[in-house]
Parts: structure tokens; sequence; C-alpha cells
């Protein structure tokens, strides 16, 4: 009789998406009362009868989703107008990551990923579009240095093939991750935000030796990142990190990731599962980033997102 949705299409691509939502519109008209929550704008638009904006707790209004658009929607919602404007590179220079013929399999063996190139450009954001499931996870993992590829060459800027080398000593040259599976391999749960904040700035040396730890600019570190990067439910930094929301996990690895003055950054679905604000800030890093010269692979099943942002795209 009823059916509550929470957030049903966050990992689903655009297809996906609008024939789960289908299904869900005709089991409505079927008499079934569906809630839906989610932060996807375009699915209220497109689907709901009613819409109910919570901000802070609160129901702050209920509208005809026809009735409004979707800046209107983002107003109610964040409680300002956030509009992104989408603003090509101005400062496009020499290729900073070559990847060449490079194929990689799943951990069943299928290949899936063959003999894909490319290059990132300093002071460009180059977006991956494609359904999901189509090679662009096994990509990010062998970019990342987690899985090995099964053929070809990864080569930075400055350095010689970094194909062999793992996660470490690709950070060590500048390469930053913002995972799409943030609490598989961009944070340990158990561990305090403090802890997740520094843990490359200890490895680099950042907050003393290994002997000798300063802890105390660890805490003052990420007191000021959590901040800075609006990461909500943080009440100290001795908090484990597995305790917070999906949403705020992402900027507590965003805000490590950029930390530093990473030369090129690999975001796979950055966005996902964040409110239309925390996109929004999510965006401006990455175009921050591009423009102070870094460059920026973003791979997302988010054509919008890929459109928004990309000053080129591969398919």
């Amino acid at each position: 009789r009823i059916l509550i949705l929470d957030e049903p299409t966050a990992v689903l691509s655009d297809q996906e998406s609008e024939r789960l939502l289908t299904t869900v519109r005709s089991i409505a008209k079927s008499g079934t009362a569906v809630v839906l929550v989610t932060h996807k704008l375009g699915e209220v638009i497109a689907h709901a009868d009613r819409v109910t904006v919570m901000r802070g707790g609160k129901a702050v209004a209920t509208a005809d989703p026809r009735a409004v658009s979707v800046p209107e929607l983002t107003q109610m919602i964040v409680g300002s107008n956030i509009h992104e404007v989408p603003a090509p590179s101005q400062n496009i220079g020499e290729p900073l990551l070559t990847v060449a013929d490079l194929s990689g399999a799943r951990s069943d063996g299928h290949v899936a990923l063959s003999g894909a190139s490319f290059m990132v450009r300093s002071g460009e954001i180059y977006g991956i579009a494609g359904v999901g499931g189509n090679g662009q996870t096994e990509l990010a993992e062998i970019l990342m240095g987690v899985a090995r590829p099964l053929s070809g060459r990864i080569r930075l800027a400055g350095a010689d093939d970094i194909s062999a080398e793992g996660p470490q000593q690709r950070r060590a040259q500048g390469l930053a991750f913002i995972p799409a599976d943030r609490h598989t391999w961009a944070l340990a749960g158990g561990l305090s935000v403090a802890e997740n904040f520094a843990v490359s700035g200890v490895i680099a040396g950042k907050y003393g030796s290994a002997i000798r730890v300063d802890t105390g600019a660890i805490r003052t570190a990420a007191k000021k990142a959590v901040e800075s990067f609006d990461v909500q439910g943080v009440r100290s930094s001795g908090q484990k990190a597995g305790l917070l929301s999906g949403g705020n996990a992402q900027k507590l690895v965003i805000a490590r990731e950029f930390s530093g003055t990473p030369r090129v950054v690999l975001a796979h679905s950055p966005s996902r599962g964040l409110d239309v604000r925390a996109s929004a800030a999510v965006h401006d890093r990455l175009r921050a980033a591009r423009d102070s010269g870094a460059g920026v692979l973003l791979i997302s099943e988010d054509l919008d997102e890929i459109l928004l942002l990309a000053d080129r795209v591969g398919v």
C-alpha cells in the first residue's frame, strides 16, 4: 500500500533510472502511495505529483513540480540561488597524464577494458562519459594502482612509465584520487576523521617523523579542513570516519586530496550521493584545480555533470 524509496537511483545510469521511475510511476497509478526521497531535481519534476522540500530538519515548502523550475527548487533546498555557469579553461597546456593501449580485467577474468588511449593536459578537465559497466571502474582502479593492467602504459609528465607502481608512489608524484567507492578505497572507517585526513601528510612527513608524529598539528589541520569543506556531522576530529554519511565522507576525502597541490586529479563520480550545494562545491574545487594548472580526469555516468565540467569529452 505504501512504498518508500530512499535515493533509489543514486548508483544507476540515466537509462536505468528512467526505467525504474517509469515502473514506480505505474505502481503509483495502480493505487499505491509512493514516497520518493531524492536529491535529483530532474527526477522530481519529471515523476512526482507533489514535492516537499526539507531544509535543516524542517519541511519548508510544498509545491507542484510542474509549476516550479530546477533553479526555484534549488533555492528552496539551500536557501539561496546556486548557478553553475560552465566556464571553459583558458590555460590548457602540455599533456600531464598519458594512457596508451590500456587493457584490464575484472576479478572474474573478464576483459572489461580494451586498448584505451587518451591524454589529460594541464589546465583542463577531461571527461569520460558512458553507461556504467563499460570499463570505467576498471580504468579508475588501474589508474589508482589498486589493480594491475593486462597491457598498456600509464605515463606521468616528468616521470617514466608508472604502470607498475603502487598508489603511494603515484601519489608521491602528484596524483590525487577521488574514487567512486569512497568507503572501500578512500577511507578507513575504524580510524578517526583526523587520521583519515592526515594519513597522506603523515606518510609524506608533513606532521613530523614516523617516530614522533605531531598529533596536535593533525587535529588542528583536520578541524580547519572540516570547517572549510563543510563536513557535517563531525562532533570532534577524533570521531570515527565510518559514522559519517556518504556525502560528508566524500567531502572529507576531497578535503584530504586537495590539501596538497596535485598535478593530476582522478575524480570518479565525485558528486554521487551529494545534494545540490555539496555538488556545486565539489565542482568548484575541480574547476579550481584545473585553473591552477592541474589536469583533471573526470569519470562520470552523469552526463549532465560531464557536460557541465569537461573541456573535452571521451566516450
